[in-house]
């Protein structure tokens, strides 16, 4: 089992166990999912985080987390693995206790083409972590959280992308495409769960400045498509961060089922 100490194989952070709200949060290790791990810290929550290969970066945000004096956990985890989430979430259970809120934001794309080049190998990856990974988690929080279960309710967020509104074509339509079905899954879910104290939302991301345009092979995308956004510019991965920590929280207690656009107004 992967977990994180600094400079040691595992990391917990050393404060004694305490009643704080407790995340799970897949893909925490860069980007919009750091950002998120960061300030969910800073809201009080005990952060478990997960990573696919990089575990420095991972073991960054945990000890960042515990110099600001909060709890943190990184676990190795790759979302489109039954097998992992299971571990993470038993993991999740015997450190921390309980769960009170899930962020699905682990998702992948690869390089920019049309559909009718993409092989069967890309499609599968692509939907097996965007989507069945996103199952999976719900589906393991569902179990502890709802009252159905015994559990004291809490609040799930899933990462969308505005993509599944604009369809992304010549560049990643599997991407937008499974971006569709978590629109659709939000929907579903939040109905299915709302009477077991469960909400469930969404984000929407648009244009963010993070690294993945290019390790999707365009640097300069940003760039190219900042025109195109109303406000004119690219957003930050700290107020897609924002969006997410206020779905979790009690400010918004009455919101579920909803898909919240962070784009600029693209």
């Amino acid at each position: 089992m992967d977990l994180i100490w600094h400079r040691q194989p595992i990391f917990l952070a050393t404060r004694a166990r305490s009643m704080s709200n407790t995340l799970v949060l897949t893909g925490g290790s860069r980007g919009i999912g750091a950002a998120t791990a960061l300030r969910a810290a800073r809201a009080g929550y005990a952060v478990a985080l997960t990573y696919l290969g990089n575990a420095q970066a991972a073991s960054a945000i945990v000890e960042a987390i515990e110099r600001g004096g909060g709890r943190a956990l990184a676990i190795q985890a790759d979302v489109a693995k039954a097998d992992d989430i299971t571990r993470l979430f038993d993991t999740v259970d015997r450190e921390f206790g309980r769960l009170d809120a899930l962020v699905n934001n682990a998702g992948i794309t690869a390089q920019q083409m049309r559909v009718d080049a993409m092989d069967v190998a890309r499609l599968q990856r692509v939907f097996d972590t965007n989507i069945l990974g996103s199952f999976l988690c719900a589906q393991a929080a569902v179990r502890r959280m709802s009252t159905r279960y015994g559990g004291r309710g809490g609040a799930i967020v899933n990462l969308s992308s505005a993509a599944a509104r604009l369809g992304s074509p010549g560049e990643f339509v599997d991407y937008a495409a499974s971006k569709g079905a978590i629109d659709t899954f939000t929907l579903g879910l939040a109905k299915e769960v709302a009477g077991e104290g469960i909400r469930v939302n969404a984000v929407r991301p648009g244009l963010i400045d993070t690294d993945i345009h290019a390790s999707s092979g365009e640097p300069g995308r940003l760039e190219r498509l900042k025109p195109s956004v109303p406000l004119q510019r690219a957003g930050s991965a700290d107020e897609v961060a924002a969006a997410i920590v206020w779905l979790l929280s009690d400010d918004a207690s009455y919101v579920t089922g909803t898909c919240l656009d962070v784009a600029g107004g693209r």
